[in-house]
């Protein structure tokens, strides 16, 4: 990442001299100052922002317009802003073309597809009462669905709660078209994440939203269960930017853009040792996770499972920690960690991304390679099933250390992009997103959530299947 943002200034200083500025000129800023400036302002997220705005992100970033630019590239590296996406949701999908379309399919007992009904789709569906909205970025969640628009609103449909179905402790109200949240007109959203119980938002400053928390005052603010209003995320993070958030099984993790370069602190529940501090303490409110520092590792993805967490550094290195049932952590055993650790069987693969279920982990390299690891339940993992049986004929056999999924070979097209179901509830089902704009899933489709027809009583697919969707 850091060498994008070296390329993207050098960039911006040669093209400063060869066009006209797009704003007067200001003689308190050096030359790099203000080439800097210059590439913010053809950044889709910088464009709308008021003067006002603007310097106040400044600010908010250290006083230096590179120092912005460095957080612009972050954001739009490791959250794919304005790029084609899938989620593979707890029962249903979610996909986002590069246009702004959104389709959903799987199970819609809620409404959570956003169609107006509540009847399973087995195909890809087009939602659309989303005409002339363009969506950039989606999250899903047990019965729920949040889409964010490139204007920064926020539109959720499905529950009208952020807990898991089976506590029933939230409101019963269904809403099976998306409606527009009102509570977060006043923010520009570039990001949203469902965990249980509660949902964060990112703003287009590297602000941290969360509501629905619950009553014990986690994550630094008194909420009731039926809370439905936004909360500023108080503590460590209130005046450092964010970058990227991945939300968990009762915890969340934030990517915070700092002028020493780029850290991750977590907030939440510490079951498992996930919130990657030394101990299994819960954590009111934000805390750096030091680890990173000793490690040398500067993280530039976030990834939060149910119950364990991972990075990718600048370097390529992959480190995992949190409960390590299945062998999700990819260190050869079932060990917890309560600290990062690196994946060293990994160490001749440069990752590029990372992806973490319920005790599963995948790993995309800069080649397109992908790598998987964990509970072979569901067939989730994307291995031969052959070739998985273990020595007693189980072909979901668990996978304790990273390895190369020779399913997503045979597409011989570069993957970019793995999204896999993140809940304790359902059967995991995963998608493989190609360069070209090409959608495969495999997993779980009891529900349709692969968005291919099974026929025979089956339940899933072992190996990839194309998906009839054009992402590109």
């Amino acid at each position: 990442m850091l060498q994008i943002f070296f390329a993207c200034l050098m960039q911006a200083t040669c093209s400063f001299f060869r066009q006209p500025a797009n704003f007067p000129p200001d003689h308190g800023l050096s030359i790099s100052e203000l080439a800097a400036l210059d590439m913010c302002q053809k950044r889709a997220i910088f464009k709308p922002m008021t003067p006002e705005e603007r310097e106040h992100l400044k600010q908010r970033c250290g006083g230096s317009w590179k120092l912005v630019l460095r957080f612009l590239v972050a954001g739009e590296a490791c959250c794919r802003r304005e790029k084609s996406q899938a989620i593979a949701g707890p029962g249903h999908s979610i996909a986002v073309t590069s246009k702004g379309a959104v389709y959903s399919f799987g199970s819609n007992s809620s409404g959570q597809l956003g169609h107006g009904t509540t009847e399973e789709e087995w195909r890809p569906r087009q939602i659309r009462s989303l005409q002339g909205i363009r969506i950039i970025q989606a999250a899903a969640g047990p019965g729920r669905t949040m889409l964010i628009s490139d204007a920064g609103r926020v539109y959720a449909f499905g529950k009208d709660s952020f807990g898991e179905a089976e506590y029933g402790v939230q409101g019963t109200n269904l809403v099976t078209t998306p409606q527009l949240v009102e509570s977060l007109k006043s923010v520009f959203v570039v990001q949203a994440a469902i965990g249980n119980f509660f949902t964060a938002v990112l703003s287009r400053e590297g602000r941290v939203y969360t509501f629905s928390w619950g009553s014990d005052g986690k994550l630094g603010h008194q909420t009731e269960p039926n809370d439905v209003e936004p909360h500023p995320l108080l503590g460590a993070l209130e005046n450092i930017p964010v970058v990227q958030i991945a939300a968990g099984y009762c915890y969340l993790l934030a990517l915070a853009c700092q002028p020493s370069g780029m850290s991750v602190y977590s907030v939440g529940c510490g079951l498992g040792g996930k919130l990657g501090h030394g101990s299994r303490t819960d954590e009111k409110y934000p805390r750096l996770i030091e680890q990173f520092q000793l490690l040398n590792l500067q993280p530039v993805v976030v990834a939060a499972g149910a119950w364990h967490a991972a990075v990718v550094g600048r370097d390529g290195r992959v480190c995992t920690w949190g409960w390590g049932r299945y062998g999700c952590l990819g260190h050869g055993n079932e060990e917890c960690e309560s600290v990062p650790k690196v994946v060293e069987s990994l160490s001749k693969v440069k990752a590029v991304h990372v992806a973490t279920g319920d005790y599963t982990t995948f790993v995309v390299s800069d080649e397109g390679d992908v790598y998987s690891f964990g509970c072979g339940e569901s067939a989730s993992l994307g291995h031969n099933a052959a070739a998985a049986a273990d020595a007693q004929g189980n072909r979901h056999a668990n996978v304790l250390s990273p390895e190369l999924v020779t399913s997503l070979k045979e597409v011989n097209e570069r993957v970019v992009q793995i999204s896999l179901t993140n809940s304790i509830y359902w059967n995991a089902h995963t998608f493989a997103l190609t360069e070209s704009g090409k959608l495969y899933a495999f997993g779980a489709g009891d529900k349709g959530q692969l968005g291919i027809e099974l026929v025979n009583n089956q339940t899933e697919r072992g190996n990839p299947e194309p998906v009839e969707i054009d992402l590109s």
